[in-house]
């Protein structure tokens, strides 16, 4: 699956810019010209990577920074302004962007500045998968074996069944549409319904016991999609 960058920049021309020349790279982007839709953006889908300029209209680009850093302390930010004075970087820096170009910019060099904090991102992800393991509830994943069990009872997974139990597990207590689910899990280029959702999750239930009238952790957001309970 392509790696996913979230571009939030005002300045159409620019925007436009980065969209063709990033999607020509290989990666899957999608992008906001304002902060408040971009952070809605963010928390609602799942990104490799976040390009962001400072100044933008309803929300800062420091002030998303701020906020996506509660929920993933580990999403690699570049940071695009107009402002080149120390402090501002310093300010970016410290809020926890990984890098900071400042406008006008070589494409060419964004292009590689990018691409060095996925590679970071790949070897820092490939590693921590080598040891990592996810419980939450009654659910526990090891990652590198691929593996989930149920209140320590292992439970047989088809790798899409597998990826769905990941992608709730990794963000809990948090509602899905099954749009999102669908871009997320199945991707961007997967023709399917929302009724194909339904129907993973409905296995899923089953898998880890699940009351279907009444689930417990899998529960069913009327009108919205889906959320996965603690």
């Amino acid at each position: 699956m392509s790696e996913r960058i979230l571009v939030i920049e005002d300045d159409p021309s620019i925007l436009r810019g980065l969209q063709l020349n990033l999607t020509m790279e290989g990666y899957a982007v999608r992008s906001a010209s304002d902060g408040e839709t971009g952070l809605q953006l963010a928390r609602a889908e799942r990104f490799d990577l976040l390009v962001v300029d400072v100044m933008l209209p309803r929300l800062g680009g420091l002030e998303v920074i701020r906020e996506l850093r509660r929920d993933d302390p580990d999403l690699p930010v570049l940071i695009l302004s107009a402002k080149g004075q120390e402090t501002d970087k310093v300010a970016g820096l410290q809020l926890g962007a990984d890098d900071y170009m400042v406008k006008p910019f070589s494409l060419k060099e964004l292009l590689a500045r990018i691409g060095a904090l996925l590679r970071r991102r790949r070897v820092k992800g490939e590693t921590a998968e080598t040891r990592s393991v996810k419980k939450v509830g009654p659910v526990e994943i090891d990652l590198q074996a691929r593996r989930a069990t149920v209140n320590g009872r292992p439970i047989e997974l088809t790798t899409r069944e597998f990826d769905l139990l990941l992608f709730f597990v990794s963000h809990p207590d948090r509602v899905f549409s099954r749009e999102q689910l669908m871009e997320s899990v199945w991707g961007s280029r997967y023709f399917g319904t929302a009724r194909t959702v339904d129907n993973f999750v409905a296995r899923l239930r089953a898998h880890i016991d699940d009351d279907a009238d009444a689930p417990r952790h899998l529960e069913t957001v009327r009108g919205v999609g889906y959320r996965f309970n603690l």
